[in-house]
């Protein structure tokens, strides 16, 4: 199968070990501000610092030494569009503190030291949309009918790669750059109105104290409105 370029992202550095999430918080608390730091997992809508350690741990994460420290975090992203040219996007999710987070936004998941785009969207799809061990991954005018057999068909020439440097929303006072590694696909069996999906255990009972999504809410919009 054809991929996006580049095909496989090379691994990140390794981010400084924490053993624990309160190594990691003692080692914060100093290079933030007290007031943000302590809105984390209290503020609707954020993040506690159980998450972050979780993140750092499975490698999504790293953290650059600073004051304040900057976040890194490669993101795939995928527009799912369907044959009337409207785009999937998460508008909320219910949370396991139960905040609801408003996202308004495509598919969008965190990546893996080493992981290709690919495999990224492969666990997006499986995961957030809720279509199982179901999931194939073909590519739109293949000539091959085994790719073509897939329920996720990437749109060739689709990919696109660039760098933001933003607010974090889920850390507050922690600044974020995200790697943004774009695709376009299509997806099979999604219902063609507004629904929602069930994330059994984010974090694979890990940390119980993380703050986790529980269930996400998917609607299709005009591709111009976002």
């Amino acid at each position: 199968m054809s991929s996006p370029s580049p095909r496989r992202l090379n691994p990140r550095r390794l981010p400084p070990p924490f053993a624990t999430p309160q190594t990691l918080s003692d080692w914060l608390r100093p290079r933030l501000a007290a007031d943000l730091f302590g809105s984390w997992g209290v503020k609707p809508g954020t993040k506690n610092v159980h998450n972050l350690w979780l993140e750092i741990t499975e490698g999504e994460t790293d953290l650059a030494d600073s004051i304040p420290p900057v976040r890194t975090v490669e993101v795939v992203v995928a527009r799912i569009v369907r044959g009337d040219g409207k785009i999937l996007i998460e508008s909320h999710q219910e949370l396991s503190n139960g905040d609801v987070r408003r996202r308004g936004r495509p598919l969008s998941e965190k990546m893996k030291p080493g992981e290709s785009v690919e495999a990224a969207l492969y666990r997006a799809v499986r995961e957030e949309l809720g279509l199982g061990s179901s999931v194939e991954i073909g590519t739109l005018g293949s000539g091959n009918r085994d790719e073509n057999r897939g329920i996720v068909r990437l749109v060739p020439e689709s990919y696109t790669k660039k760098v933001e440097e933003r607010a974090s929303a889920s850390y507050p006072g922690l600044p974020a750059r995200y790697v943004l590694h774009t695709v376009e696909a299509e997806v099979e069996g999604l219902p063609e109105g507004e629904f929602s999906t069930e994330e059994a255990d984010e974090y694979g009972g890990l940390d119980e104290k993380a703050v986790s999504c529980k269930k996400h809410f998917w609607k299709w919009v005009d591709s111009d409105s976002i």
